[in-house]
């Protein structure tokens, strides 16, 4: 409802969503290209995944490959993926949070 009892403006409601649609793309786009990095095992295995969650690269310091326990191998591979998309989830939360909370700002809309 709007203050006064007037209707919404639908021009301006209709600029806003569409301005709130452009940052939201080009957040998304910006997420995109980001490159985030986690790691595990003090640095032995670094993984690098892009602010929208897309593994780009995987790194393996020599040390931490023994033929005799792959295991160990294949956990710290799985930790430092999980670390390098929690650290991308953060980011998108630091990008798109602000926008999310935008929709609240919309009268009319009931958001």
């Amino acid at each position: 409802m709007i203050p006064g009892g007037g209707q919404p403006n639908m021009q301006q409601l209709l600029q806003q969503a569409q301005k709130m649609q452009q940052d939201l793309a080009q957040a998304q786009e910006e997420l995109a290209q980001t490159p985030v990095e986690g790691q595990a095992g003090g640095g032995l295995v670094k993984a690098t995944v892009t602010g929208s969650g897309e593994l780009r690269s995987l790194v393996i310091d020599p040390k931490a490959v023994d033929p005799a326990d792959t295991e160990t191998l294949a956990d710290l591979v799985v930790a430092a993926v999980q670390a390098a998309n929690e650290n991308a989830q953060q980011l998108q939360q630091q990008k798109l949070g602000p926008l999310a909370q935008g929709l609240g700002g919309m009268p009319g809309l009931g958001f």
